[in-house]
Parts: structure tokens; sequence; C-alpha cells
């Protein structure tokens, strides 16, 4: 048995498991149809039925802005800022949850969703529900969103502002693991789209916690917010993961009516002439994932637990050994990395540890 949100989960038994197994064989003569393509950015898929994404970004570069406009691009199926949607009929319906923010500001973001589409805001749209969970517990948003999507007809789309609230630990591999594995389940069963919200690590361009990093493994595109470094009142948007081309990144800024409206004559900084200037150390990019295992079974096989210097002499001595050589400056961002990625643990502030649950 393991436990799950306080729950016991029993195994699945051998009759089931061979009935699962049969079932996901594919065979080579099969008709397989392809995903139908609902979202687009130009001429390229950002979202399809069956699968989900995600926007990401610091705090206050309004990406509930830019979901608004992703949201009522479904909702008119039509153009939205740059985004296009095309639903199939039987996929017309939209179900937006919101975890984080009363229902006075609930009711702002679904009237600015009902202005993009050009619908009236004196009425309810029967194609669109949007759910209020700031007061429920993780559990109880998971049911009421369970319910909702498959006691629904129509759905087609579904958004979940911010999926970090249907966990009780950020960093906790099994409540994570739980989370993107219903995104699967509720998008292959029910053939919709899903798209959420969360934030990103104040130190680096990640997605917070665990739950981010299966989010960036799992999803289908994740897209950036950012605030424009000249000019604080543009965000600007592109991708940082997509399984389709990228698009051209575009920025928006807030109107008078506080509505997202495109800026026409936004540049993307381009690289300078000349020898381009080295990037900052990055351990994500820099270090392979087995170099980072290796390194974290030399350290650990000698001691269980480490002091902070302690740690940062072993690391040392491991990634030289591993073929990644790393000094005292560089060695610093690898122990914050290794602890954002919950790698290693530090516990009671103190002492660092081997996550045995460690996932990269």
């Amino acid at each position: 048995m393991c436990m799950e949100y306080g729950r016991e989960r029993s195994p699945i038994k051998r009759e089931e498991a061979w009935q699962l197994w049969q079932q996901s064989i594919l065979s080579i003569t099969g008709n397989y149809e392809k995903a139908p393509e609902v979202f687009k950015i130009d001429d390229t898929v950002i979202g399809t039925l069956g699968n989900f994404s995600a926007s990401i970004g610091k705090a206050k570069s309004k990406k509930t802005f830019n979901v608004s406009a992703i949201v009522a691009a479904a909702l008119k199926n039509g153009k939205v800022l740059n985004y296009s949607a095309s639903f199939p009929s039987d996929k017309s319906t939209i179900i937006y949850i919101d975890t984080e923010q009363s229902p006075y500001h609930c009711l702002k973001v679904m009237k600015r969703i009902f202005q993009l589409a050009g619908l009236s805001t004196e009425a309810n749209h029967p194609c669109f529900k949007f759910l209020a969970l700031r007061k429920n517990t993780p559990e109880e948003r998971i049911a009421i969103i369970n319910e909702a999507i498959y006691g629904t007809d129509n759905v087609g789309l579904v958004v979940i502002d911010g999926i970090r609230d249907l966990v009780y630990d950020i960093n906790g591999p099994s409540e994570s693991t739980y989370i993107i594995s219903k995104l699967m389940q509720w998008t292959d069963e029910k053939q919709i789209h899903l798209h959420t919200i969360l934030h990103q690590n104040k130190g680096d361009e990640n997605a917070r916690g665990h739950i981010g990093t299966e989010l960036s493994n799992k999803a289908e595109t994740i897209l950036q917010v950012e605030k424009d470094k000249a000019d604080s009142n543009i965000s600007k948007v592109e991708a940082v993961h997509i399984r389709a081309m990228d698009f051209k990144p575009f920025a928006f800024r807030i109107n008078e009516q506080a509505l997202p409206e495109i800026v026409e004559d936004y540049v993307v900084e381009e690289s300078k002439p000349g020898r381009p200037p080295k990037e900052p150390f990055d351990p994500y990019k820099e270090i392979k994932v087995e170099q980072h295992e290796k390194a974290l079974r030399f350290v650990f096989a000698k001691k269980g637990v480490y002091g902070y210097e302690e740690l940062q002499e072993a690391l040392v001595e491991a990634y030289n050994e591993v073929g990644c050589p790393i000094g005292r400056n560089k060695v610093t961002k690898v122990i914050t990395f290794l602890r954002n990625k919950r790698m290693i643990l530090q516990e009671n502030g103190k002492k660092y540890s081997l996550n045995p649950d460690r996932h990269y």
C-alpha cells in the first residue's frame, strides 16, 4: 500500500494489469488518428486535443492576462492576440478553474475573457463554466475538477490557474507524478486540451518545484511570459518547449480598457555583432544527467550527510572525477540547482542528504 493525499492506494490486480497491457500494444497495421489541432500561433501548432500545455512566468509577468487571450480565442473559435483557435463543434465548452483568487477577482477575469471574445458581460455564456476553488483543499480541488470534466457535455478546453494548488508539497515527487498523471488521463480519456499556469523559480527560468519539472517534461507546449527588460508595461511571449516548430515571439501590453493588446512594433532583441558574450554557467545546460548522477553517487557513497562547506568540497572533487570540472564559484550554483531539482535534500536548513526518490 502507498499513501496519496492521506488515502491508501491499492496496487493494480494482475488481471487488470494484463488487460491494460494488451490494450497498450500498438499494431503496425493499426489506424491511429492524428490529434486535432485546436490552437495555433501564426502557422505553429501549440495545442491539440488529447494533450496539455502550460504558461509559466515570474510573479506579475501577466500570465493570467495571456491565458485570458487563449481562452477568449477558444470561446469565439477565432483569433485573439496571436492565438487562433479551431475547436470542433462537439468540443465547444470551456471549463476555467481558478485556485488562487477570490470570487470578486475571478469575476474580473471572466469579464475580461468575455470582452476579448466580443461577448456581452451582462449574461452567462452557455459554453463557459468558471469554477472558483480558492477555499478548497488540494484533494477537494482534484475531485471537483474530475467531476466537472466527466460531468460536462462537449468539453473541449480546460484551464487550471494554477496547478500548484492541486498539491500540498510543490517539491513532492509522489504528488507531482500523481497530478501530471491525472492531466494525461483527463486529456486522453476525454480528448480535450488542458492549459495550466505555474510560476517560475525566482533564481532561474525553470518552472517551480518538482511539479514544474514534471510539467515541463510531459507538456506539449510551454509558453513563457516575461516582462520586457526595457519596458515593464510590456510582456513578451515565447516558447521554451514546443513539440512543433517554434514561433516568432510576440509581445502585448495592457490598454486603457484593462485588456491585453498586441505591441505591433515590438522587436525581439537580437544578438549583437561580433563575438557573442559568454552566457552565465548553467548546471542544467552544461552538465549531463549522467554526470550529475555519477557525481552524487560518488559523494554520498562516502558519507550520508554533509554540511554546506563539506558538500562544496566533495562536489568539486566528484564533478572533476566525472569529467566536469567546477570550482568554488560554480559549485554554489550546482548546489542550488540540485536543491531546486530535489536531487539533494536540506534537512532543517543545515545538513544535506541524497534524495532516494530523486527525479531529474
